[in-house]
């Protein structure tokens, strides 16, 4: 990188710039739907319904007029309805429009009515038409005659929107509290903008290519908020190994600027290329799950981890050549630039040598009693208390109950044969799990399909109604296909359910043998692999206690759903998962360099300590710190993240990582590096001491 200083400067301007071209355009052509089950029975109802039936599907715009002043079809409620029918009418996007229909979608009282608006385009259109719409709909209101438009569509609109506001709200917290940290970890305030100029370079190249791959593929808007969020994370990491390294080549030991690079890239860099690969690793596993948003969502990670770690090896290493005795600049009194080994954390890991046993069982009690609520966990997909209680797909969505019933919102959809329709709706007719059955709808275009609505007993959340899903797809037709956006929801959770034992099989032992390659030792590198399982358990056992039961819930401002939503174990799981061996193959790295130079034990634990803990501490305060800001603010999705992740950043980084590992290569003593000479023969010889 040094010796090629103008083409790497060239090619990241290039890079930064081509694709910072399309950044700016993130917010708006990122989509916000895509969570389905992919093959799964009611995306093709779903697809039926589009195609067959005047747009009447799942993503289809429920517009709700309500009149607090008498019957809503007369005087100023029949002027609001015209109004809302002539707005939709003029949304090409939108497929037919059906007027509120007595019994149907006119309430008995006659003070609610429903416009349903067809869906003329793809779920991730549809939330931007719904975006699009809203306002003005809602704008159509008098002081007597309320619209509000609502369905799935607005769901995820609003949610979006919340969620944009959120990440922003969080970020804007977070950035001040992160430099404050960087300051205090890097010593210096130029040396703690590092991590800020592969965060920066990361996110927008990241964010340009994004907008260029959905041009191609939908890509969800969820996969920029996480991107934002690991590339900090990791950007910050990787910059405080590879300077404190740097710093203890160039100033501790006095080498040249171009020596004190080469030694870092082949110590430090190492380790940085091996837990990114880990963290590439533990995110693809995700891709397993047959979901648009969870395989978007891991791609735009991913990409963003690429970009970023791009950038500490090529990028960083020209920055440090470059400023050299510069990044020292404006540096904290008390701070020694050249100190690598930590005299504090060097007392801390002599400390666990001597007493292993007290100190790695009180950490294991600890992480076990955490994990222990574990064992109660319920998860299901979100419902509508996800989103505030202002907004309009929620209003619409109390305004759909309070007139027609609980389980209205979650409106069946039942497309069959036009032969076996009748047989479909005695059926349904005779279920104990449904209140009402609307007469088959014949197909626009004249095919030989029907669709039958019917209304269930429960709200669209409660778990009774997978059971209703389950035995009318025993007891209908064959020709009969189940679906609805509640169904759409049961059947994701099904595939989550089925999905996340595979992904974290997948993701443990693809972890393990990374490390195994990184180690060459068996036993260590399983002991760092389980290890991470602990810290896992553990924030999800908090999780338990916080977003199910409902502790704290006031004090974070949520309203519990009684559940865990469905998609955090797999999502979240990968997350921790990744970041936990990011921190396990920071340590390990540097026990392995202390092994390799002495073939001491001891030295090679107690200098781990000594030598990574101090990043390890820095690090793992500003992710907690970058993590928990997103349990302050917005809505439940992102504080069930931000209390989740940084739980388990806490105890991984904290007890884990500088506890109880280091007790563990304590007690395995040489074994933790022995390795069968079959083995050797066939792993690339990896080393971390630069010689």
């Amino acid at each position: 990188m040094t010796n090629h200083r103008r083409l790497v400067t060239v090619a990241w301007i290039l890079i930064v710039v081509g694709l910072g071209v399309f950044a700016p355009a993130v917010e708006k052509n990122l989509s916000g739907a895509g969570w389905q089950a992919d093959g799964s029975e009611s995306v093709a109802v779903r697809e039926l319904a589009q195609d067959h039936f005047g747009g009447n599907a799942s993503h289809a715009i429920q517009v709700v007029v309500h009149s607090t002043d008498g019957p809503v079809t007369e005087g100023e409620g029949q002027d609001v309805l015209a109004e809302v029918t002539r707005t939709l009418e003029e949304e090409p996007r939108l497929a037919e429009v059906v007027a509120p229909m007595p019994g149907v979608s006119l309430s008995e009282d006659g003070r609610t009515a429903i416009v349903l608006a067809g869906a003329g385009v793809d779920t991730n259109e549809m939330v931007r038409v719904a975006t699009d719409l809203k306002e003005g709909l809602q704008g159509l209101s008098t002081d007597r005659v309320q619209v509000n438009p609502t369905g799935s569509s607005l769901l995820w609109s609003d949610f979006n929107e919340a969620n944009l506001e959120a990440m922003l709200t969080s970020e804007m917290i977070s950035w001040p509290v992160t430099l404050a940290i960087l300051v205090l970890a890097f010593g210096a305030l130029v040396a703690a903008g590092l991590p800020l100029i592969l965060t920066l370079a990361g996110l927008v190249a990241s964010a340009g290519s994004l907008v260029l791959i959905n041009e191609l593929v939908p890509v969800s808007i969820w996969a920029m908020n996480f991107a934002m969020m690991f590339a900090l994370a990791l950007g910050i990491d990787y910059a405080l190994f590879l300077v404190v390294r740097y710093r203890a080549a160039r100033m501790g030991h006095h080498e040249t600027a171009r020596e004190a690079i080469a030694e870092t890239m082949d110590t430090a860099g190492k380790a940085v290329l091996l837990s990114g690969a880990t963290v590439l690793i533990s995110l693809s596993a995700v891709m397993l799950v047959p979901s648009p948003s969870f395989r978007s969502m891991a791609g735009g990670i991913m990409l963003s981890v690429v970009f970023v770690l791009a950038a500490t090896l090529t990028l960083l290493p020209l920055v440090l050549f470059k400023l050299d005795h510069k990044i020292n600049k404006f540096s904290l009194p008390w701070v020694n630039a050249g100190e690598h080994r930590s005299p504090a954390f060097a007392a801390w890991g002599e400390r666990l040598w001597r007493r292993p046993v007290i100190f790695g069982l009180g950490s294991l009690v600890v992480l076990v009693a955490l994990a222990a609520p574990i064992l109660g966990l319920k998860t299901a997909m979100p419902s509508i208390k996800v989103l505030p209680e202002d907004a309009s797909a929620r209003i619409g969505y109390d305004q759909v109950q309070d007139a027609f019933g609980t389980g209205a919102p979650g409106m069946l959809q039942v497309v069959t044969d036009n032969d076996d329709a009748e047989e479909a709706a005695r059926v349904l007719e005779a279920d104990s799990g449904i209140g009402a059955v609307l007469p088959a709808m014949p197909a626009a275009d004249r095919s030989d399909h029907a669709l039958i609505q019917a209304v269930p007993t429960v709200d669209p959340s409660d778990p009774d109604l997978g059971d209703t899903v389950e035995r009318l797809r025993a007891d209908l037709p064959r020709s009969a296909l189940v679906g609805g956006a509640a169904v759409e929801n049961i059947d994701l959770k099904t595939q989550l359910d089925e999905s996340t034992p595979l992904v974290i099989g997948v993701v443990l032992v693809l972890g393990f043998l990374l490390l195994l390659v990184a180690l060459q030792a068996p036993l260590i590198s399983l002991l760092g692999t389980l290890a991470s399982l602990l810290s896992t358990a553990a924030a999800f056992g908090v999780a338990r206690l916080v977003f199910q039961d409902g502790h704290g819930a006031g004090l974070l401002g949520f309203e519990s759903q009684g559940f865990l939503d469905a998609w955090a174990p797999v999502f979240f799981f990968a997350m921790i998962f990744a970041i936990a061996m990011d921190y396990t193959v920071f340590l390990l790295a540097s026990a392995k360099e202390h092994w390799e130079k002495t073939g001491d034990p001891r030295e090679a634990m107690v200098g781990a300590v000594a030598h990574s803990g101090r990043v390890i501490f820095a690090a793992g305060g500003v992710m907690v710190a970058v993590f928990f800001t997103f349990a302050l603010s917005g809505p439940l999705p992102p504080k069930e993240m931000g209390v989740i992740l940084g739980i388990a950043v806490l105890l991984d980084a904290f007890l884990v990582r500088l506890v109880l590992l280091p007790v563990m290569l304590r007690l395995a003593g040489r074994a933790a590096w022995a390795s069968p000479a079959w083995l050797r023969r066939i792993l690339p010889e990896i080393t971390f001491s630069h010689g």
